[in-house]
Formats: structure tokens, C-alpha cells, sequence
């Protein structure tokens, strides 16, 4: 089994499992742990994706959800792609925030410039134009406190995936 993970900067990571077992084989094993009376975790198997979540009871706002693609390298070997992030909804929300800043600060700019443009007043638009890539650099620390607070149990369930595909 070789596994490679990305770079830790980023706030949803991912990983790359390289296994010599064929896909189906890789999937049933999944089928019977999620069948077993031990597995406490949510999940769903459709296909070749396989997506893993807490249970409510253990569920907190920052708690990782992951996400396994299992595909046919050829014949005998597969590659299974994990990638852990937030709950859709949690990373919608984010991705919207994101989306309402960069226009704030576009408009605003735009603004800025029209009224510089005019000869008229332009500081309350150009504070808020510049004051954006701040709330950028928030959002970001905000994105990797809730990256922090998951760590516990985004290892628990690597922990989980590498036991069951190794098993």
C-alpha cells in the first residue's frame, strides 16, 4: 500500500492510496464493515464512492466528512481517493461567504475608481474595497481553526479506511 497526501495548507485535505486488490474486492470489504454491528459511523455507497460521516451524537459544526473514490488502476491494482472536508452544507456556506466577499471588493473597487474617476468622495469605498482581502485572510484562519478542531476524527477516520483496506 502506498499512500500520498497533499499539502497540509490546504483546508480540505485529500490522500491517494495505491492498492494491489481489485476494485470490487476494495468495496465489498466496505459492504461488510458498514454491515458489522462494530461500525458507529453514517455512510453511503453508491458506486464506486463511498462517503463516511459522524454520527449525530458525535457530529460538531467543524466534524469531517470523507469522501473515498474507489477506481480500476487495471486488472489487479486500484486507486482509492480520499478527500476529508466539511459537511456539503458547511462548505457551501463557505464558498458563498467567499463568493459575497470577492464582489464586495470588486464593487467597491469599481466604485472607488468611478468616483476617483468623478472628482468626488471615494474614501468610505476604497476603506471597504481594501478592508476585503482581510476578511479573505479571516475566512481563510477561520477555515483552518475548524481544520484544527477536526483532527481527532478526521484521523479517526483514516485510522478507519487504512485498517479496513488493509485487513
Amino acid at each position: 500500500m502506498q499512500e500520498q497526501q497533499n499539502n497540509p495548507i490546504f483546508l480540505r485535505p485529500r490522500f491517494y492510496l495505491e492498492l494491489e486488490e481489485k476494485q470490487d474486492v476494495l468495496l465489498n470489504k466496505f459492504k461488510q464493515a458498514v454491515q458489522s454491528e462494530a461500525f458507529k459511523y453514517k455512510s453511503k455507497i453508491v458506486d464506486h464512492h463511498i462517503v463516511i460521516d459522524f454520527p449525530a451524537h458525535e457530529n460538531r459544526y467543524w466534524s469531517p466528512q470523507l469522501h473515498l473514490e474507489i477506481e480500476k488502476k487495471d486488472k489487479n491494482h486500484s486507486i482509492v481517493r480520499g478527500l476529508f472536508g466539511p459537511k456539503p452544507e458547511v462548505w457551501t456556506l463557505f464558498i458563498v461567504v467567499h463568493f459575497c466577499v470577492a464582489i464586495t471588493c470588486l464593487g467597491f473597487a469599481t466604485l472607488a475608481y468611478v468616483q476617483w474617476v468623478l472628482k468626488t468622495e471615494m474614501l468610505v469605498s476604497l476603506v471597504i474595497a481594501l478592508c476585503m482581502p482581510f476578511v479573505w485572510v479571516a475566512l481563510y484562519i477561520i477555515g483552518r481553526i475548524g481544520k484544527i478542531k477536526a483532527q481527532t476524527q478526521t484521523k479517526e477516520l483514516h485510522d478507519f479506511v487504512t485498517g479496513i483496506l488493509t485487513a
